[in-house]
């Protein structure tokens, strides 16, 4: 079972930027490929971005294409979103998640974190 834990959300005005972070714990880190999701108000929850278990891949929804880094530190069991840019639209609730490594990306992952508040003022 692994637990995973989102930090460094907060407020900051558009065009700004926050790194987001994700410690994991309970399981072999290195074992899985890890994604960022995202959830506005009233919305459904929205893939960000993922990396493979390797960090040698990365993968990025259309909207955050060019503004948003997602890497992984395997050796302090770590994945970050550095977010720059920052737009009103990116407001919303983000989470980590977790998921065995498979020939595509996933779209469905075992584990997820509590999530962490990002509200981007205009």
């Amino acid at each position: 079972q692994v637990q995973l834990v989102e930090s460094g959300g907060g407020l900051v005005q558009a065009g700004g930027s926050l790194r987001l972070s994700c410690a994991a714990s309970g399981g072999t880190f290195s074992n899985y490929d890890m994604g960022w999701f995202r959830q506005a108000p009233g919305k459904e929850r929205d893939f960000v971005a993922a990396i493979r278990w390797n960090g040698f891949s990365s993968n990025y929804a259309d909207s955050v294409k060019g503004r948003f880094t997602i890497s992984r530190d395997n050796a302090k069991n770590t994945v970050y979103l550095q977010m720059n840019s920052l737009k009103p639209e990116d407001t919303a609730v983000y989470y980590c998640a977790a998921v065995s490594p498979r020939a595509s990306w996933a779209q469905v992952y075992d584990y997820w974190g509590q999530g962490t508040q990002v509200t981007v003022s205009s």
